[in-house]
């Protein structure tokens, strides 16, 4: 039975002379349906080789869980076998206890051939009962003589098809052959003959295109038409609502900018006279908790700019996307080297604010994503560890980690910082701030500020809400995705639709003679965040069948820090678009 092959790790192969040794390196095993709970592929009793080799990895595949090992099949390049025997071992009881909870939970198993992935089933379970039956329904034996439980079976042999162009690799498949299979339902020592048969086919696709082929074959033309069409509809419906916002903004700020100057020419006190104007002595007035809102500015364009960076090299090829662990790696080498942007505007931001504390902003700063996150990140790999999982990180890992985090990304943070300081200008804002500051009036509910954010939250994440789905099913499935350019453009669509429902709001916000805007678009460009966690939950018990404690906290774990990256990046989005709106409305005022 066979389980499938795809480019996840697709990389350069070797040339290969005639009866060159071909390694088979097993990766890892684990639950089909829970990608986060995987073991070492020697963690189940297989046929061990006498010396065990393993190989190198880079940091996204020790990030993804992969621990890869040479194996002990004997292939060659272009020499078929018909029928190898691996090894003939007898299963004591808890080896077969320990095949059946593997049968029992799916779990499924990697391996490379020439840095291609294929994968397998450890067995299946079967129902006797359906061989009681033929194809249209009529019985063969007496209903009572039909035995309706099921059994296990563990595969015992697998099938190599390997194609090659000359001296090259260029595509494997790999099948597990249900004639040979060994009855496990039982838990007492068996005798398995472990065995496998290779079988070469020549073919002329180049080696340059082996892993296109993979990729293409992972989505379905009618798939893709599907994907292209959704998110051309999610861009036409952005469209069409930014322009509708867009002029009925520029409609009633040109009403309210009509008004205004006419008041002016005709030098007349209007008593009753009420909108965004009047608030003009406060509506520049700095939040509180400049420290924390600063911080949040400088983490939240430290992880946009990461993000733009990795869809950016990804969408040109400068690396392979589809290769196991790249944007892993990549993330986390990007994420290193621009930690100086935090710090700049961090520091920039709260100095403009009047703060004089910027060494205290800055340790806010660099810790303000990486503080969570390795909390989070303490608390899964424990847990990762008392299940004996490959996705607990080593502690060379760790330390590596670690180190470069000290000694690059806090450094960096600390240079931006202190250029930030050096380039600070004073705040630039077209209006005095007043002294004692403005009465807030009372506003109704539909005003309130968690009202206000599911509203700014909702809009934005049903832009990118198709999209959402097929990344969820790459990151937390076995789907590879390689539609960048739709990954760009969904971005581009999120981060539009933030800004302008955000201005939106704050618009309102002021005319209703609300100054404190400065947290609330905060608030509302993070807000979307919320919905990207609410969203787990819905995939979670709706299109995965994940399960068990490992893998559930990895998931609920890991896509809160996820939904708090997005709070930090759209939040930071939301303020520095509705500033440029509020400095363009108050300059265009005549104000004494």
């Amino acid at each position: 039975m066979a389980l499938g092959v795809g480019p996840a790790a697709a990389g350069s192969g070797g040339q290969y002379a005639d009866r060159a040794k071909v390694q088979v390196v097993a990766n890892k095993i684990g639950p089909y349906y829970n990608p986060s709970e995987t073991y070492a592929y020697f963690s189940l009793p297989f046929c061990v080789p006498e010396h065990m080799e393993h190989h190198s990895h880079n940091l996204g595949e020790i990030l993804s869980g992969d621990r890869k090992v040479v194996t002990a099949y004997d292939v060659q390049f272009k020499v078929p076998y018909e029928f190898r025997r691996l090894c003939k071992k007898t299963l004591s009881a808890e080896e077969v206890e320990a095949f059946q909870v593997a049968i029992d939970e799916d779990y499924y198993f990697e391996m490379l051939v020439d840095n291609l992935p294929v994968w397998g089933y450890v067995g299946v379970i079967q129902t006797p009962s359906a061989a009681a039956f033929l194809s249209n329904g009529e019985q063969l034996k007496p209903l009572e003589e039909i035995d309706i439980s099921s059994r296990r079976f563990l595969y015992t042999h697998l099938v190599f098809t390997i194609s090659y162009n000359k001296d090259r690799i260029i595509g494997v498949s790999l099948t597990s052959s249900p004639e040979r299979r060994v009855d496990i339902t039982e838990a007492k020592p068996v005798e398995v003959d472990f065995s496998y048969e290779v079988t070469w086919q020549e073919t002329k696709v180049p080696f340059s295109e082996r892993v296109e082929k993979y990729q293409k074959a992972e989505f379905l033309p009618a798939t893709f038409e599907i994907h292209w069409l959704s998110i051309i509809n999610s861009f036409v419906l952005v469209v069409l609502l930014t322009v509708f916002l867009a002029i009925i903004l520029m409609r009633v700020l040109k009403n309210d900018f009509t008004r205004y100057m006419q008041a002016d020419e005709e030098e007349e006190l209007v008593e009753d006279e009420s909108g965004w104007k009047q608030i003009h002595g406060d509506v520049f007035r700095f939040p509180e908790n400049k420290n924390l809102f600063a911080a949040i500015l400088g983490a939240g364009t430290h992880l946009l700019c990461t993000s733009l960076l990795v869809l950016v090299l990804a969408l040109f090829s400068i690396f392979s996307p589809t290769k196991k662990g790249a944007i892993s790696t990549v993330g986390f080498v990007l994420y290193a080297l621009t930690s100086g942007t935090s710090g700049y505007v961090a520091v920039s931001m709260y100095m403009q604010m009047g703060g004089t504390k910027w060494v205290w902003n800055t340790i806010l700063t660099a810790i303000l994503f990486p503080g969570p996150l390795f909390c989070m990140f303490c608390v899964l790999n424990t847990i990762a560890i008392s299940y004996d999982s490959t996705a607990a990180l080593p502690f060379g890992t760790i330390m590596l980690v670690f180190c470069v985090y000290l000694l690059v990304t806090f450094p960096l943070t600390v240079l931006g910082a202190i250029m930030g300081k050096r380039h600070a200008k004073p705040f630039d804002a077209p209006c005095r701030t007043n002294k004692a500051a403005r009465g807030v009036p009372d506003m109704p509910w539909y005003r309130g500020t968690a009202l206000q954010m599911l509203i700014a939250g909702f809009l934005p994440f049903s832009a990118i809400y198709i999209e959402l789905h097929y990344i969820f099913s790459s990151i937390w499935g076995h789907k590879v995705y390689t539609l960048f350019g739709i990954l760009f453009l969904a971005l581009v669509m999120l981060l539009i639709v933030t800004c302008f429902i955000t201005v939106a709001l704050i618009y309102f916000q002021l005319a209703a003679e609300e100054h404190r805007w400065w947290w609330r678009s905060i608030l509302y460009g993070g807000s979307s965040g919320f919905f990207v966690y609410l969203y787990s939950f819905f995939y979670y018990y709706e299109r995965s069948k994940m399960s068990g404690l490992l893998q559930t906290s990895f998931y609920f774990g890991y896509m809160l820090i996820v939904s708090y990256a997005f709070f930090l990046i759209l939040g930071t989005v939301g303020f520095f678009s509705s500033l440029t709106f509020v400095r363009s409305i108050y300059q265009q005022l005549k104000l004494d």
